[in-house]
């Protein structure tokens, strides 16, 4: 997967403006269909899904782990399981600030995510129109 951005940070600085249309930040977003299927499978998880919406509403911001825990109410080993999914199939980020470590959407991500299933899945006729 290869993605130009011109832009310095990674964060759309908001969620509406992302979903409205392409990031004129953004070029050159390719997303193969062996990157977009196991991303799309983490999110399958209701457990997950629900994590994920929680850190898109947060905003460039994220959340620390111990607010999604308070937030959503998992214990502790079920939510580590969860972000570590998240966080392997590149949709979510983690950065450590002192002794907190603080999750983020990877809203590049998600927007190549949602450009992927637009581009490549809605835009073309079905096989049976014809």
């Amino acid at each position: 997967m290869r993605v130009e951005s011109t832009r310095n940070d990674r964060h759309a600085p908001s969620a509406a403006r992302r979903l409205t249309g392409p990031d004129p930040g953004v070029t050159n977003i390719t997303m193969k269909i062996e990157t977009a299927a196991p991303r799309l499978e983490a999110l399958g998880s209701p457990s997950r899904l629900r994590i994920y919406r929680l850190l898109v509403r947060a905003g460039e911001g994220g959340m620390p782990v111990g607010g999604i825990q308070d937030e959503l109410g998992f214990p502790a080993s079920t939510l580590s399981h969860h972000l570590r999914r998240l966080v392997d199939r590149g949709l979510v980020t983690q950065e450590r600030q002192g002794t907190t470590l603080v999750c983020r959407a990877d809203f590049l991500v998600m927007n190549e995510l949602v450009g992927f299933l637009v581009d490549e899945c809605c835009s073309r006729p079905s096989p049976s129109s014809g």
